[in-house]
């Protein structure tokens, strides 16, 4: 089965498609969403700072319009990518995230980080070049962990500081160079709660386009030690009963997907569906 949404490099000379238009605020939106005629939104005087081809959603061509700022368009409104994660489309949430990650890359590569010369965009290719340096520049992923830890009908949870006041999730962290994902959470386990895991499973893994992050899930059982929150990391981590959680992340984010698979595993629950 062909999927609804295949990215691709499209080349910004043809005319027709669809486009979005990503500005401070995040997207720009209507009553029809945050698709638009691309000819018609490039009619709108928008501040564009660049427009890339971005691939094919139902098979039709899709661009983005990233801004240089804010904008108003007559009946529309800007809305935040995190907003349509948790909308009900989740096709048209990974073309926004896969838009965002684009958008942010091709902005952050203006310019050389080597001799600070401006950049071109590759013809067919997703790349930025300079070539006084003969460099390219690809899109950035950043790798990271997130561990859920459990104790026989327990399960570790913390929050932090930015977190939504009452809302526990699982420990993540980046990857450091040289580590594996493994050696990375081992590493983010002790420095957040000074804790001691074993067992380490991979269980699955999401794109989290804030920027841009590859999050690397496993479940890791406790072997040892007393939670020591890491100061201005972590405000609070306790364990939890399974059969009394804490208000918890949204539904599509793999951080609840692992909570909520090892509580379906423990009481016998259908399991859920690891969000794409």
């Amino acid at each position: 089965m062909t999927p609804r949404w295949i990215t691709a490099v499209l080349d910004t000379d043809l005319t027709g498609g669809w486009a979005v238009a990503r500005g401070p605020d995040g997207f720009l939106n209507d009553d029809n969403g945050p698709l638009f005629p691309r000819e018609w939104l490039k009619r709108q005087n928008l501040p564009v700072l660049a427009e890339h081809g971005i691939g094919h959603l139902d098979g039709e061509p899709v661009y983005l319009l990233e801004l240089k700022g804010a904008a108003q368009v007559e009946g529309c409104h800007w809305q935040g990518l995190r907003a349509f994660m948790l909308g009900d489309d989740h096709t048209l949430y990974k073309v926004l995230g896969y838009a965002a990650q684009i958008g942010t890359w091709a902005r952050e590569h203006r310019f050389c980080g080597s001799c600070g010369q401006a950049m071109t965009q590759v013809s067919r290719e997703r790349a930025m070049y300079c070539a006084a340096c003969d460099l390219r520049s690809y899109p950035r992923i950043s790798p990271s962990m997130i561990v859920l830890i459990t104790r026989g009908d327990e399960v570790l949870l913390a929050r932090s500081p930015r977190f939504v006041p009452g809302v526990y999730s699982t420990l993540a962290g980046f990857a450091e160079p040289g580590e594996s994902a493994e050696d990375c959470l081992i590493r983010e386990v002790r420095e957040e709660v000074q804790l001691e895991v074993r067992n380490i499973q991979y269980v699955g893994s999401q794109c989290w386009p804030f920027p841009h992050s590859m999050m690397l899930g496993f479940h890791a059982e406790y072997a040892g030690g007393e939670i020591v929150p890491q100061a201005d990391e972590i405000e609070d981590a306790q364990w939890f009963n399974v059969h009394q959680l804490p208000p918890l992340p949204a539904s599509r984010s793999i951080a609840r997907y692992l909570i909520d698979l090892y509580v379906a595993r423990r009481l016998g629950h259908a399991e859920p569906v690891l969000p794409g």
